[in-house]
């Protein structure tokens, strides 16, 4: 599962011109799939994103992970262009992004152990829809994350 995160003042999906989800404050991530993605894979990146210490403290550090900022909120977008293999040729393949049927349950997971780690409602877009989304990245700050390639500290 390779995940994207951005810090965000703001951040919205629009599908076919409706506001489907928004947020102030908070984390804007884009999931991607794969068939070798797991349970184990999720509690991961999961138990991560609520830990990650990537908002201002009081002294203008990052020290501070999204459950300690009040208000914020989350709002995750499944993207399976995030599995391109761009290895060969121009044009991007994705054949290591999984189908809907093993796609979306993975995702619907992802999104509920998320929910469950952070305490509030999590902001979606709709799996397969053609979306428009638009963010205001806070520093920037943005940050890839794979559970394939788990950092060894």
């Amino acid at each position: 599962m390779r995940i994207v995160v951005q810090r965000v003042l703001s951040a919205s999906v629009d599908i076919a011109g409706v506001r489907k989800s928004e947020i102030g404050q908070g984390l804007m991530i884009f999931v991607g799939v794969c068939d070798e993605d797991t349970d184990e894979d999720i509690e991961y990146l999961c138990q991560k994103l609520v830990k990650l210490r990537i908002f201002d403290d009081s002294e203008g550090v990052m020290n501070l992970p999204v459950t300690e900022v009040p208000g914020s909120g989350i709002l995750v977008v499944s993207q399976f262009t995030l599995m391109a293999s761009t290895k060969k040729g121009n044009r991007p393949s994705y054949i290591h992004a999984s189908t809907p049927d093993f796609a979306v349950p993975m995702y619907e997971k992802f999104v509920a152990k998320l929910q469950a780690l952070f305490g509030h409602e999590i902001q979606t877009g709709t799996f397969g829809a053609d979306m428009q989304v638009s963010l205001v990245n806070d520093g920037p700050v943005t940050i890839i994350m794979d559970s394939q390639l788990r950092e060894r500290f």
